[in-house]
C-alpha cells in the first residue's frame, strides 16, 4: 500500500509539473534565454508543489496503458505551451511596433540582439520589448500570468484532451490582436512619417539637385527620437492595459 501511495503521489506531482514546466518554459521573463535552466526548473518545481495539494482531487489516477499515459502527458504539455505562448504573443506586439518605428525613423538597419525574443531585431524593437518586460514585472503583472496558469485547471481539466480547434482559433486571434496593438502603438510615427515624406517629395520637386537622402536622414532620425520620447510612456501604458485585459480574461474575472 505504501508503494502504491508513493507511486500515486509521484505521478500526481509530475503530472502537474508537465503543464507548469511547459508554460514557464516559454513565459516572458521566466522562459527567456538569459534565465538559466536551473532557475526555471526550480521555479517550475516550487510552483508545482504549491498547486499540488489543491489539485489532488481533480487529478486522474495513473493509467495502466502506456499509450494513454503518453496521450495525457502530450495533452498537458500542449496546454502549458498554449498558456505560455499567449503572454509571448502579447509581448510580440512591442516588437511589431519597434519594427514599424525603426522604418519610420531610418533605423531599420540598426540590428541588435533582442534578449526578450532571443533573436536579432531592430534597435527600437529590442528597446521596447525590454522596457515592456521590465514594466511587466515592476507592476506585478507577472502575478496575473502565474494566476492564469493556476486557474487553467478549471478551464482545461487535467487528463482530458485539449480542445485543439479552440486553441488554434484563439492563437490566430491573438496573432491578429498583437499585430493590431503594434500598429496602434506606432500610429504617431506613421502619421509623422507620412507628413515628413510628403514634405521631402515637395522639396525634391522644388530643388531636384539637392541630395535629399543625405539631408533628410539626420532630421528623420532626430524627429523619430523626439516623437518616441513624447509617446513612450503613453504607448507602454496602453500596451500594459491590453495585456491586463487579456490576462484577466484568462483567469475568468477581476482579481
Amino acid at each position: 500500500m505504501l508503494a502504491e501511495l508513493l507511486t500515486g503521489d509521484i505521478f500526481a506531482f509530475l503530472f502537474v509539473f508537465i503543464r507548469i514546466g511547459a508554460a514557464l518554459m516559454v513565459l516572458p521573463g521566466i522562459g527567456d534565454a538569459y534565465v538559466t535552466p536551473r532557475i526555471r526548473l526550480v521555479l517550475a518545481l516550487l510552483f508545482s508543489a504549491l498547486l499540488l495539494p489543491g489539485l489532488m482531487s481533480a487529478l486522474p489516477p495513473p493509467p495502466d496503458d502506456p499509450l494513454v499515459l503518453a496521450i495525457m502527458v502530450a495533452g498537458e504539455a500542449i496546454i502549458g505551451l498554449f498558456l505560455g505562448l499567449i503572454a509571448r504573443f502579447l509581448l510580440a506586439a512591442l516588437e511589431v511596433a519597434g519594427t514599424v518605428i525603426s522604418f519610420q525613423a531610418s533605423l531599420a538597419n540598426a540590428f541588435v540582439f533582442n534578449p526578450a525574443m532571443t533573436t536579432q531585431g531592430t534597435l527600437i524593437g529590442a528597446f521596447l520589448t525590454v522596457t515592456g518586460l521590465t514594466v511587466l514585472f515592476a507592476t506585478d503583472m507577472h502575478h496575473l500570468m502565474l494566476l492564469a496558469i493556476a486557474d487553467s485547471y478549471s478551464v482545461f481539466p487535467p487528463g482530458a484532451l485539449p480542445p485543439l480547434d479552440d486553441m488554434a482559433n484563439m492563437m490566430t486571434r491573438l496573432a491578429a490582436d498583437s499585430f493590431s496593438i503594434g500598429i496602434r502603438l506606432s500610429a504617431p510615427f506613421l502619421v509623422i512619417g507620412m507628413i515628413f515624406y510628403l514634405g521631402l517629395g515637395l522639396l525634391n520637386r522644388l530643388m531636384p539637385q539637392m541630395q535629399i537622402f543625405f539631408v533628410a536622414m539626420p532630421a528623420q532620425i532626430m524627429l523619430g527620437l523626439i516623437v518616441m520620447a513624447l509617446t513612450l510612456s503613453a504607448g507602454i501604458l496602453f500596451w500594459l492595459g491590453r495585456v491586463q485585459e487579456s490576462l484577466i480574461g484568462l483567469v475568468g474575472g477581476p482579481v
